[in-house]
């Protein structure tokens, strides 16, 4: 049976949006797989390199607030958060894990931008490394399709 209702999906093209990816420190040889993922997905939907801009935080902890000074920028349509919080044998790893993702979520809800979550939480280095562009695929590369798809739903809304 076919459906007559209007439906809304996102699509990877043409690509005119401006994207902000903020990159963690902390745990940087992981973390700079992930960038290396987001930048080359953005590319090969055609974001110009000029509608790109990396900036650089601390750790995950710090993300949500620079997220939050990005996203409230006329020249930012999406952010893209990436990081990797790996679990130690103390509690900071459920602090920090959490508080990033509250808090990210909240940046997107209040700026009504699309905020990918590209922050790894693992339990080794070695499940984070196949997650950064190994075994488990490059988790950078799935939150820039996601930002993109996000992008082109979010414009058709307001259309």
């Amino acid at each position: 049976m076919k459906r007559m209702v209007r439906e809304i999906e996102g699509n990877f093209g043409p690509v005119t949006a401006r994207f902000a990816i903020l990159v963690a420190r902390f745990n940087s040889a992981i973390v700079e797989g992930l960038l290396d993922g987001a930048i080359d997905t953005l590319r090969r939907h055609g974001v110009s390199e000029d509608n790109i801009v990396v900036v650089r935080v601390p750790g995950a902890y710090e993300l949500p607030v620079v997220a939050k000074k990005v996203a409230a920028r006329d020249d930012i349509d999406a952010v893209i958060a990436l990081g990797a919080v790996i679990r130690g044998a103390t509690p900071h790893f459920d602090f920090v894990a959490g508080q990033c993702a509250a808090g990210l979520s909240t940046v997107a809800l209040d700026s009504g931008k699309p905020v990918g979550f590209g922050v790894l939480t693992t339990d080794t280095i070695e499940q984070a490394v196949e997650r950064a562009g190994t075994k488990a695929g490059n988790k950078g590369a799935d939150v820039a399709m996601t930002a993109l798809e996000m992008v082109s739903v979010l414009r058709q809304l307001d259309d």
